[in-house]
């Protein structure tokens, strides 16, 4: 009897939450077609084709589920330069991403000129991403203020690694947010590792705790769990949208590539530390529960491969032979133009 409960438990896990059976097989699809993009992009820069890809190897499951618990057709989102998964999830192709990392001119996030992983997009509310770390925390605090003002019914939603909860930016977002109960949802990607420095050099406690200093909830949950992560999202945009203010987030997992093509991991931390974490990837374990669900096989699987794999080959072939951005494109946004126009 007990063995027949826990089954029960399982098998209404996700429909407890609200999701349908199609919801969670569409979440799997996206975590797949983000890891898939991701293995094909390093692929790429090894074979000199790309000059440069920073992967997010194993953050795909909380990624997914966080763009799920979300309005994806009215809230905004000011993503990190490992979020391949959720741009993906919140509706960019993977041309796109193609178009971006090979540098063209048609590039929907810059034209060609950010380094890849500077997500941008006006229609799908991605708010421009930069360089340095942390600068979209802010960024996105200052929307919510916006959607404040306005009386507008969307939160804003930011991620970040757990190193960049040690800059000034992601404090000073935090203290303006919880003085002006905003709703933004702070979403802290704990993989462990800042480049080469691991959590127990770079932090003394929980990054979630550091919402209390800041008079709004942190919570720490399992990166890992897509479940897990979807409730907790969802609860903290219920928060947002209710006049609550903002939610930390520290969804915990591990960086199981490098730290980008540039790195070698190898000079910081070992084979077999990897390997450990490896088996708790996220993707293999929302498989395991979908199987078990009877909502997915071993031909869907083989199935969705080589949907992907097609998939990515147009979207390489297009991106290879689109044209490069002109020299002169580089003044284009930096002045303004209006004065220009009719010959003035």
């Amino acid at each position: 009897m007990e063995s027949q409960g826990t089954t029960a438990n399982m098998i209404s896990r996700h429909k407890q939450l609200g999701l349908t059976d199609g919801q969670v097989i569409d979440m799997y699809r996206y975590m797949q077609l983000g890891r898939k993009y991701d293995e094909r992009s390093l692929l790429l820069q090894r074979a000199g084709k790309i000059n440069f890809h920073v992967s997010g190897i194993g953050q795909e499951a909380a990624q997914v589920a966080a763009a799920f618990a979300l309005d994806r057709q009215n809230d905004y989102f000011l993503p990190y330069y490992r979020d391949y998964a959720f741009v993906l999830s919140v509706g960019m192709t993977t041309r796109e991403l193609m178009l971006s990392v090979f540098a063209k001119a048609e590039d929907p996030n810059s034209g060609g000129r950010q380094m890849p992983g500077h997500f941008g997009s006006k229609r799908l509310r991605i708010v421009t991403g930069s360089s340095p770390v942390t600068t979209q925390v802010p960024h996105a605090v200052g929307f919510a203020l916006a959607a404040k003002m306005q009386k507008k019914k969307f939160v804003s939603f930011v991620t970040f690694g757990e190193g960049s909860s040690n800059q000034g930016d992601f404090h000073e977002a935090c203290n303006f947010a919880g003085v002006n109960k905003l709703p933004v949802i702070i979403f802290c990607q704990n993989n462990q590792y800042a480049i080469s420095v691991p959590v127990h050099k770079q932090l003394g406690g929980k990054v979630s705790d550091r919402a209390l200093g800041y008079g709004f909830p942190g919570v720490r949950v399992d990166g890992n769990d897509p479940l897990e992560v979807y409730r907790v999202v969802k609860e903290a945009r219920e928060r947002a949208l209710a006049g609550e203010g903002p939610t930390l987030i520290e969804a915990m997992m591990y960086r199981l590539s490098p730290h980008s093509t540039s790195d070698n991991d190898l000079a910081y931390r070992t084979k077999e530390e990897v390997d450990e974490n490896w088996k708790k990837d996220g993707i293999a374990a929302f498989r395991t529960y979908l199987i078990e669900q009877g909502l997915w096989s071993d031909e869907q699987e083989r199935d969705l491969v080589a949907e992907y794999n097609l998939e990515l080959k147009e979207a390489i072939a297009y991106a290879e032979n689109a044209p490069f951005p002109k020299p002169e494109d580089t003044l284009l946004h930096v002045y303004d133009e209006s004065g220009l126009k009719g010959g003035a």
